[in-house]
């Protein structure tokens, strides 16, 4: 199900995804169209007809759509071939994104668009893929061997595709016990570790960088949320404002607390820090916050249509000094949501927003990170997004380009067509 927000509380709906079969008039050359536009990025006429037929794969009926199901299916398809295609022949992965970003800007980009962070996890038997440990699988909603893809999506009131990706490698696959694994799966040696928010910072650079798609607001959970580098680099554009979860343990004051400079000598050495007034009592949490508030300074709003009626919450936001080693930080907006019932579960937002913003845009953001989670489901059930066998570094980033693209050109042929339609569809390959 998902999110119907009345008009009246958001700057703009998402629509969903809705092209039915019948739509599509020739659907071989509408993809042969698309796959012109990446043309240049490959060096040989082969490596053209893989990565084609590769999609088409994808966009097929088969149950399992890994490289040897869709060589086996494909016109002129070989099995060796379109394994060290994916896994081994370098592609022109910076052009080739850069062109679907101009793509993407060009059918979906709007100046009050979203983007969002957000993971996913795949199950993997073995250990011998890259990146692959005994880790939490938010798929599973528990730790499992798997491997994890940190994405960058978008949304605006046109559609929603994903933008960019990157797999999280655990710190162990750094160490020399792992030497060997690394060698196999080809892990360039300029690789190193970084954290899953470190990942989505990488990507929100590239993405401004490039400046091809426009965006206002900054979605992401409590993994970047609670990561200082994350918020930092969302900072460092004057245009974005976040929206980000945040755990209930965060610790705040309701107003700017008095600070002292008080001088200490250590080793010999006169030196100051900045500490508390003594009048000014300790940080509370944002669970402590929520819970003392009156129900005077909560807000009823519906938030979606449920099968049994209107989805409703109570909202309220509140001014907030954050609390860093004990001493004030920046000055945001916390946002509160909680069920409405006895014993209510509460969720907790932090935006570096306008003082300006009213509580029905926070109501709204606090429902927009659908998108992503929609874009992983249809590229899973759909296109094979977790069906792939690759074990290398270089196959991972390119099975997950290509259905990113698989994504995108199936939104493209709904805003082409400018039709309300009612399901999604697979073609034979």
């Amino acid at each position: 199900m998902l999110p119907e927000i009345r008009s009246e509380e958001y700057l703009f709906s998402v629509p969903k995804f809705d092209v039915a079969k019948e739509d599509i008039e020739d659907f071989d050359n509408e993809l042969r169209a698309f796959h012109a536009n990446f043309s240049d990025c490959f060096s040989r006429s082969e490596s053209r007809d893989h990565f084609y037929n590769y999609m088409v794969g994808q966009f097929s009926t088969l149950e399992r759509k890994s490289i040897e199901p869709i060589a086996l299916a494909v016109e002129n398809g070989k099995i060796r071939p379109m394994q060290h295609f994916v896994s081994k022949v370098a592609w022109d992965d910076e052009r080739i994104l850069y062109k679907y970003l101009i793509m993407v800007n060009e059918d979906i980009g709007h100046p009050d668009g979203v983007a969002i962070f957000d993971e996913t996890g795949y199950q993997k038997k073995g250990d011998d893929s890259i990146g692959v440990a005994k880790q939490y699988c938010g798929t599973l909603g528990k730790v499992e061997n798997c491997q994890v893809g940190v994405f960058a999506a978008y949304a605006s009131p046109y559609g929603y595709a994903l933008l960019d990706k990157r797999l999280f490698i655990p710190e162990q696959w750094f160490s020399e016990d792992y030497a060997l694994r690394r060698k196999k799966c080809e892990l360039p040696e300029d690789i190193t570790f970084k954290t899953k928010p470190q990942l989505a910072v990488e990507m929100l650079k590239e993405i401004s960088g490039q400046a091809q798609i426009p965006f206002k607001w900054v979605l992401a959970d409590s993994i970047y949320g609670n990561s200082p580098e994350f918020i930092e680099a969302v900072e460092e554009y004057p245009h974005l404002h976040y929206f980000v979860s945040v755990p209930s343990d965060t610790l705040c004051w309701l107003h700017v607390p008095i600070t002292r400079i008080k001088e200490y000598k250590y080793k010999g050495q006169l030196r100051k820090k900045t500490v508390l007034d003594s009048a000014e009592k300790n940080p509370i949490t944002l669970a402590s916050l929520a819970k003392s508030l009156s129900s005077f300074y909560w807000y009823r709003r519906k938030v979606s249509e449920g099968t049994k009626g209107p989805i409703e919450y109570e909202f309220t936001k509140k001014r907030i000094v954050l609390s860093k080693n004990g001493k004030p930080d920046r000055e945001v907006w916390l946002i509160i949501k909680r069920t409405i019932e006895a014993s209510p579960t509460y969720s907790y937002f932090l935006s570096n927003a306008p003082i300006s913003i009213r509580l029905p845009t926070f109501v709204w953001l606090s429902g927009l990170r659908w998108p992503i989670e929609q874009c992983f489901e249809e590229t899973k059930t759909e296109l094979g997004m977790d069906h792939y066998e690759v074990r290398k570094y270089r196959g991972w980033h390119h099975h997950m380009l290509t259905c990113m693209l698989a994504h995108f050109f199936l939104w493209h042929l709904k805003i082409r067509l400018g039709k309300k339609s009612t399901s999604y569809y697979a073609v034979a390959a």
